[in-house]
């Protein structure tokens, strides 16, 4: 079994700055990329940033210039600092990983429960 665990979501005013945590643990042979995505309220989850075994990051033009994706490749964990939020960030934000519990075993992908992050003054 695979877990992703979340944390540091909040309530926080705009302008103002978090940092997300999500640890995977478990039965773990491979991890190949990890990330972020979020959901809004009637809107469809969506791409914030991910990075892959190689450091290679991707983010939805959205966060680009605020948001930083960053990964601890030996503790199987990523972050998410997020600078200069805005009412429009507000979502719940899920952990992804794309990995392998076995070494000629398939890809495979794992989500996270979700943390809440509210923009608001």
């Amino acid at each position: 079994q695979v877990q992703l665990v979340e944390s540091g979501g909040g309530l926080v005013q705009p302008g103002g700055s978090l940092r997300l945590s999500c640890a995977a643990s478990g039965t773990i042979f491979s991890v190949n990329a990890m990330g972020w995505y979020r959901q809004a309220p009637g809107k469809e989850r969506e791409l914030v940033a991910r990075v892959d075994s190689g450091g290679h990051t991707n983010y939805a033009d959205s966060v680009k210039g605020r948001f930083t994706v960053s990964r601890d490749y030996a503790a199987n964990t990523v972050y998410l600092q997020m600078n200069n939020l805005q009412p429009e960030d507000t979502a719940v934000y899920y952990c992804n990983a794309a990995l392998k519990t076995v070494r000629f075993g398939r890809m495979l992908t794992y989500w996270g429960q979700g943390t809440q992050v509210t923009v608001s003054s």
